[in-house]
């Protein structure tokens, strides 16, 4: 469910942020680095090829080792611009649009039940050709929504953790889960990127545009888990990073609506 959406506008530090998308160093003979999600300047996650015809993708590294909470939120049910702007200061300066989202979050692991790259991505994509397998992201991450864009597009949203959940501490998840089995509806917070990636030519049996909607969570870590193990609802407030993903202005423009869309798997 789309609770609230806002205008897209400039946040973010000017200064030194903890996170940035940025290019990573080019080999030589290459067309442009790999895109990358940094923390702290170490490569924390990769992220799909600029090419926008290559596979979807992100792949945890070993810059992925913390979360972030200033001040987490107990929960909202709109958008705070307090909030936002806590969490905004530690994003690269830049043009985002706020998203409050109630999710059900689903936990899936590399090639498990729900895998999409195991899944819905060999079907457009096939195996990678030189590794004969999936495209495998190195971490459990969690599955929120999908829905048709029009006959040629699909959206797939994911929830990716910072940290994998086999980090966090049970008592906590525990907590969490008792609150959520009681009626709260906490809010986590995330950074997301769209990414608008299709093959150039049909290497699968379903070929079609893949909308990744990624977000990756800062605060929240173990209510998102303990949505996941208790099948209940929590709110997600994710800062949609306008230019940092491979999108178009005009499908970022709509997809606020094609979010707002009832959710339905593709075929």
């Amino acid at each position: 469910m789309l609770v609230a959406v806002d205008e897209a506008r400039v946040l973010g530090n000017p200064g030194e942020p903890r996170l940035r998308f940025v290019e990573g160093s080019k080999d030589a003979g290459t067309w442009r680095g790999p895109r990358l999600l940094t923390v702290d300047d170490a490569p924390a996650f990769e992220l799909s090829n600029w090419c926008g015809t290559c596979q979807f993708l992100f792949q945890r590294l070993d810059g992925a080792t913390t979360t972030f909470s200033p001040d987490g939120p107990d929960g909202t049910a709109e958008l705070d611009d307090q909030l936002i702007a806590r969490f905004a200061a530690l994003l690269p300066e830049g043009l985002y649009q706020p998203l409050l989202l109630q999710v059900r979050p689903r936990l899936v692991r590399p090639s498990g039940p729900g895998d999409y790259f195991a899944e819905e991505q060999i079907s457009t994509w096939g195996l990678e050709s030189f590794w004969g397998l999936p495209a495998y992201p190195r971490t459990p991450y969690y599955r929120t929504f999908e829905t048709a864009v029009d006959a040629g597009a699909h959206l797939y949203e994911f929830v990716v953790p910072m940290v994998p959940p086999s980090w966090n501490e049970p008592d906590r998840v525990a907590d969490h889960a008792a609150e959520l089995s009681g009626g709260a509806m906490p809010t986590a917070v995330a950074v997301a990127i769209l990414d608008v990636c299709a093959p150039a030519v049909a290497n699968g049996p379903d070929y079609h545009s893949h909308w990744a909607l990624t977000h990756f969570l800062l605060d929240g870590h173990h209510r998102m888990q303990a949505a996941a193990e208790t099948g209940r609802p929590l709110r997600l407030l994710s800062l949609l990073a306008v230019d940092a993903g491979l999108a178009e202005p005009e499908q970022i423009a709509r997809l606020p609506s094609v979010r707002a869309a009832a959710p339905r798997a593709r075929g």
